[in-house]
């Protein structure tokens, strides 16, 4: 029998209303069982980030809304989401599987650690950031992606967009040299990003565990992830 890659998945948090539970959505852990993992949460415990590495076959950072450092920020604007203790785990096990070269899929903030780490900066509010971004933080709404040709993305989509879910006030503002935007929104911000150095390590801005269960293609970024593994 095949062994089945264990997938880490950070939690999330209920930020809006005390930050005192654990929360994820259901999609995620769907969607790796559909894509031939299994899928284990991880909560924000600093003694366990040494098994999560060694012992997980891939990680898995998923949504959430509370603040990264100040410097991460563009034009001296920082975040309006509150602290969490889930910056310091997250981050020390992303980077940790970076240098292991493990896979790594980010999803929304997800995608915005992994950018960040790998010295990308953010919108605080993109919105914001030019009178030409359209509404981003908006429940039950879909929007077009164009994914960049030659990617690791549109290998794996087989589509040159998609429509996908858009809720976010963050967004990134500035790539760096060692991150590729591998698709973006009719308004040019950056919907997902991937890291050519590594064998897999690929973000995307929307919630594609949302699409669990559907013939999504965007669900094909699960099985990358799984398919990374082996």
């Amino acid at each position: 029998m095949q062994h089945k890659p264990r997938i880490a998945v950070i939690l999330d948090e209920n930020t809006s209303v005390d930050g005192s539970r654990y929360e994820a959505s259901k999609g995620l852990f769907a969607a790796i069982r559909d894509a031939g993992g299994l899928p284990f949460g991880i909560p924000y415990l600093s003694e366990i980030v040494g098994v999560v590495v060694a012992e997980f076959d891939a990680l898995l950072c998923g949504g959430g809304r509370f603040a990264y450092p100040d410097d991460w920020y563009l034009g001296g604007k920082v975040s309006k989401a509150p602290p969490s203790a889930r910056l310091a785990v997250e981050r020390e096990m992303v980077e940790r599987y970076l240098e292991c070269n493990k896979p790594i899929l980010g999803i929304c903030a997800g995608m915005q650690l992994l950018a960040c780490v790998n010295g990308c900066r953010l919108w605080s509010d993109v919105q914001a950031s030019s009178p030409a971004v359209l509404e981003h933080d908006k429940h039950g709404h879909l929007h077009q992606v164009e994914l960049t040709p030659n990617t690791r993305l549109a290998a794996l989509i087989g589509k040159p967009s998609i429509l996908v879910n858009t809720f976010h006030r963050e967004a990134i503002g500035e790539l760096s040299q060692s991150v590729v935007a591998s698709a973006r929104s009719d308004d040019g911000v950056i919907e997902a990003i991937e890291v050519p150095s590594r064998a897999f390590a690929l973000g995307v801005q929307w919630h594609q565990e949302l699409f669990a269960g559907t013939d999504h293609p965007g669900n094909h970024v699960f099985r990358g992830l799984i398919e990374a593994c082996h």
